[in-house]
């Protein structure tokens, strides 16, 4: 099946939404309410990113759980290191739609943990430090940074980084590749490439830096309803 399909999710429809790393719901604090106001269900997901057991498997299952009965077409949407439970999610629930916000798409069989050099993420980060507010705040809201700042960083355990990514292949349906402008983790000419050589898809762009849904909301979600 065409993952480019243009068949699109009904008027009313089920929104998931898989959060990073850390795993908190919060992220999607300011995206719930636009697409509830667009006449949509959202499900933001709180995932058990703070437990040292919890493997990819039991990121699913809290999804699922969080889900609970389905509300019109379901549309899962990964960012981040949700991009390696959101296929799985969507297969499971039969999802009209998968959509990958500046995420990590996998290959079936690789872990998330080898995700990192299989990608060729290593060659284009080269030997930088990693730097919070450079790389992933930098274009925060003040209101949106104080708020993230006060709640501090959530915890994320290794434990799912060492899943293979379970599925033969992604799920045959409609599947989108959304990636950020101004995305200084995951740059925006990396991400293109990405979608293009495992989604076989046209990369779509969201003005933003890697965290969209606290950056951009409105963006995002216009980019999301189509």
């Amino acid at each position: 099946m065409n993952r480019a399909a243009t068949r699109r999710p009904t008027c009313m429809s089920t929104y998931v939404l898989i959060p990073g790393a850390g795993g908190d719901a919060w992220y999607w604090h300011r995206v719930v309410p636009l697409l509830e106001i667009a006449g949509h269900r959202a499900v933001p997901v709180r995932l058990p990113a703070d437990d040292p057991d919890a493997g990819l498997d039991a990121y699913v299952t809290v999804t699922l759980e969080a889900v609970g009965d389905v509300q019109g077409d379901v549309v899962v949407v990964g960012q981040s290191l949700g991009g390696f439970t959101a296929p799985v999610v969507a297969e499971r629930l039969g999802a009209a739609m998968l959509v990958f916000v500046a995420a990590m798409i996998p290959k079936p069989g690789e872990t998330a943990g080898e995700w990192w050099s299989t990608s060729g993420f290593h060659d284009v980060w080269g030997d930088q430090q990693m730097d919070t507010m450079e790389h992933f705040l930098h274009d925060l809201p003040s209101p949106v940074l104080h708020e993230l700042l006060e709640r501090g960083e959530p915890e994320q355990t290794g434990r799912v980084m060492a899943d293979p990514f379970p599925l033969s292949a992604l799920p045959a349906i409609p599947t989108r590749g959304i990636a950020a402008t101004d995305d200084r983790f995951f740059p925006v000419a990396f991400m293109d490439r990405l979608i293009r050589d495992r989604l076989g898809v046209a990369p779509e762009h969201v003005d933003s830096g890697h965290l969209p849904a606290l950056a951009n909301p409105a963006a995002l979600v216009e980019l999301l309803l189509g």
